[in-house]
């Protein structure tokens, strides 16, 4: 059987001692290895392939390389799986990775779910929910270095990374008032998503400081409700001359119904979404606001990975930009 490339192999290439390999591909040459060494020393791993033993450093070190995950929904659902992606990829390129739990929203197994991974010895703990909401953590996760994502502690005992929805609502609104749209109905979702009651703020401070006035209908989050609160708005002797979406499902029941009522997307109805759901907004060409899970995943490994090196964890809530993603939904406004 051939023999597997050790330290010593990356040593001998480099030129270097086999503890210079050790202190460069375990994050801590600076001021002790020269930059020309270090450089030899990542281009010789490279060229040999070499990957360092996780375990038997784990062993000496008593980490473990894993950051523990909680998931309400997101492990055995279909919704806000690239917040995982995301953090996984994160925790990976520094040689970690995530053992994740699904609880089902449920609070026992969630507590239950912590004591596990503990027991595991994880190094960091994570609680990622599907959509945005409050999480107050038990007293055995906020005993670990920990962060949330897509939620946050009310009683701000940890920080969590969160899309900011204030500013995504005053976006939406913001592309279609550029275009010169007056008459704006906005189709909301339901009371009980946090992020729905955060982007009608930013609606109406967009709707505010324009001079401009809106209707707010609440609709929904699904097809069939955009369709149907879609045709009750757009039915009517001087309909809107814009809609804005609750989210991109909702604006393909727009779009529906819109095309059962003979009017066109973008020529006699402009319609912006949120979310930017991939199965949905390019087919459209539905302007919409990104709602960014992948970054927000990105965002929580690499702050937990800077907690574990010793930075300090920050408080409250962490936003992550939420941007337009322009497409052909939107046109100028006929007066």
């Amino acid at each position: 059987m051939a023999r597997g490339v050790t330290s010593y192999d990356v040593a001998a290439l480099a030129g270097v001692s086999r503890t210079a390999v050790s202190l460069v591909l375990n994050g801590r040459a600076e001021g002790v290895i020269s930059a020309e060494n270090q450089a030899a020393v990542r281009a010789a791993a490279e060229e040999l392939g070499y990957r360092p033993n996780r375990i038997a450093r784990s062993l000496r070190s008593a980490a473990t390389h894993t950051i523990g995950v909680i998931t309400d929904s997101i492990a055995s659902g279909t919704y806000g799986g690239a917040m995982i992606s995301g953090a996984t990829d994160i925790a990976a390129q520094q040689g970690y990775l995530l053992l994740a739990i699904d609880s089902h929203q449920d609070r026992e197994l969630e507590v239950e779910a912590v004591d596990m991974l503990r027991a595991r010895q994880c190094d960091a703990l994570l609680f990622a929910a599907e959509g945005l909401h409050s999480w107050d953590p038990p007293d055995s996760f906020l005993a670990e270095k920990c962060l949330l994502l897509n939620a946050f502690d009310p009683q701000g005992r940890a920080a969590g990374v969160v899309s900011d929805e204030h500013a995504g609502g005053r976006r939406a609104t913001e592309l279609l008032l550029e275009a010169g749209h007056r008459r704006i109905t906005y189709l909301t979702g339901t009371d009980e998503v946090t992020a729905n009651g955060r982007r009608i703020v930013g609606h109406q401070e967009a709707i505010a400081s324009s001079g401009a006035t809106s209707t707010l209908v609440q609709c929904g989050w699904e097809i069939d409700a955009g369709l149907a609160t879609g045709t009750r708005v757009l039915d009517v002797a001087e309909p809107p001359t814009a809609i804005m979406c609750a989210n991109d499902r909702v604006a393909m029941g727009v779009f529906l119904a819109a095309a059962r009522l003979g009017l066109r997307i973008p020529e006699d109805l402009s319609v912006v979404g949120y979310d930017d759901d991939p199965n949905v907004a390019p087919q459209l060409g539905l302007s919409t606001v990104l709602l960014p899970h992948r970054e927000m995943g990105e965002q929580a490994a690499r702050l937990l990975l800077e907690a574990l090196d010793g930075k300090e964890l920050p408080t409250g809530e962490i936003p992550v930009d939420s941007p337009v993603v322009r497409r052909a939904s939107v046109a100028q406004a006929k007066h």
